[in-house]
């Protein structure tokens, strides 16, 4: 039976192996952007709102972490989990937790950027009427980012995307463990190398259907608030 045919038997029939590193795979990016959110989404609109010696620095440096190369912050959290790491006490290496700390450190700089430049374009648009109302700096903040929450979700969309896609980080930190911390990503990598190509295949389609159906909600959200606005 060709690997295509075989790969595609596997999906319809949701293998049970196949149906668990899907499964890991989005809990772990979900939960990934989820933390991402509440540490980008504050930062982003915090440093478009306020103005303060080193922010173009800052800013600089933020997009400059949208890049971070995954294996990199890989490394880096396996440092800081090791045993002689700072947080080995945790126990938390080779783990899920783990995966969504260093996916957490890669979707941050991507959410924080993105939400600077949204919320601080609405800023510029809309800082005279704020300024007029005599609302708070929290005021503005609420007010500019329920604005701008199509955007947002947008956002949101983008660093999950990134998320579920990446491999290099996780494999480090996670140790690509069968039935425990294999995801999508680290198992077609191994899958391929061992020339099991209809699972490889398999989890293959599940990855571009998922990266597909993002972008399609991506598009959706912003010509839903284009709509509104």
């Amino acid at each position: 039976m060709p690997d295509d045919v075989s790969a595609l038997q596997l999906v319809l029939t949701t293998d049970p192996t196949l149906v668990t590193i899907v499964r890991l795979s989005l809990i772990v990016s979900l939960s990934a952007v989820v933390c991402a959110a509440f540490v980008g989404v504050p930062l982003g609109a915090l440093i478009a709102l306020t103005r303060f010696p080193g922010r173009e620095s800052i800013i600089v440096v933020l997009n400059a972490l949208m890049g971070l190369p995954p294996v990199v912050v890989g490394l880096v959290v396996y440092l800081a989990l090791s045993q002689s790491g700072p947080l080995g006490s945790w126990g938390l290496l080779f783990t899920p937790p783990a995966m969504v700390i260093a996916q957490t450190v890669l979707v941050a700089p991507i959410i924080a950027a993105l939400t600077r430049q949204t919320i601080e374009d609405l800023w510029h648009e809309y800082r005279d009427e704020l300024i007029a109302m005599n609302i708070g700096p929290r005021g503005r903040v609420a007010t500019l980012v329920w604005d701008a929450r199509f955007s947002l979700v947008t956002t949101l969309l983008a660093g999950f995307g990134r998320a579920a896609a990446e491999v290099g980080s996780i494999i480090v930190v996670g140790g690509n463990i069968d039935g425990f911390t294999r995801t999508m990503t680290t198992a077609i990598a191994l899958e391929t190398s061992k020339g099991d190509l209809p699972l490889a295949i398999g989890l293959g389609m599940v990855l571009m259907t998922i990266v597909v159906v993002i972008n399609a909600l991506a598009w959706t959200v912003r010509h839903v608030g284009e709509r509104w606005a």
